[in-house]
């Protein structure tokens, strides 16, 4: 996909995606901070034996780009940090289909991207009815890699913005999907 990428558009393309790639971890570290932690504090979680128990399933996540191949372990893992199996059991499977974070941040990042790689300027009300549309599209995507970019077409092709930006972005998915598959499952647990 990157021998493709720089093939059709040349070697430049990569310091805009390597831009993109940047703003994508930027958005998510910000969202990580600005609402996980608090949320957790708000919570009475304790935050750093809470992020040791669930750093083997965040690293499978990170290293797989797939939530699901994470879920196992993850479930276990909030169990036994004290989470009862009861709410386990329920909240974690129900966030997997309606709590993806990182990935509605990615689709959002990569409309924005994509707008501004093809010269198209989006008002602040496009924007914003952009990011309604991705938070309430993305729910129920898959769990596996790759999934979000069916959410990105579509969202392309909703807002008049070329489908050919996905084959820009494809080349540097993995790398993106490494990080947003990583905050979904932190936010899940």
């Amino acid at each position: 996909a990157m021998a493709y990428t720089v093939g059709h558009s040349g070697l430049g393309v990569l310091v805009n995606l390597g831009k993109l790639i940047l703003t994508l971890y930027a958005a998510l570290l910000v969202f990580c901070v600005a609402v996980l932690w608090p949320v957790a504090h708000w919570a009475r979680i304790p935050v750093i034996p809470f992020l040791k128990s669930i750093k083997g399933p965040a690293l499978l996540a990170f290293t797989t780009t797939s939530s699901d191949a994470a879920l196992p372990d993850a479930m276990k893992r909030m169990i036994e940090f004290g989470v009862p199996k009861r709410i386990v059991s329920f909240v974690m499977p129900l966030g997997y289909s309606f709590n993806l974070d990182g990935s509605t941040l990615y689709l959002a990042v990569a409309s924005v991207f994509v707008a501004q790689a093809s010269g198209v300027e989006l008002s602040i009300s496009q924007q914003i009815a952009m990011m309604i549309t991705l938070m309430l599209t993305s729910k129920g995507m898959a769990g596996i890699p790759r999934a979000s970019q069916v959410i990105l077409a579509g969202t392309l092709v909703t807002f008049k913005l070329p489908l050919e930006g996905i084959a820009l972005i494809i080349g540097v998915d993995e790398l993106m999907d490494m990080a947003r598959t990583t905050v979904n499952l932190v936010g899940n647990c």
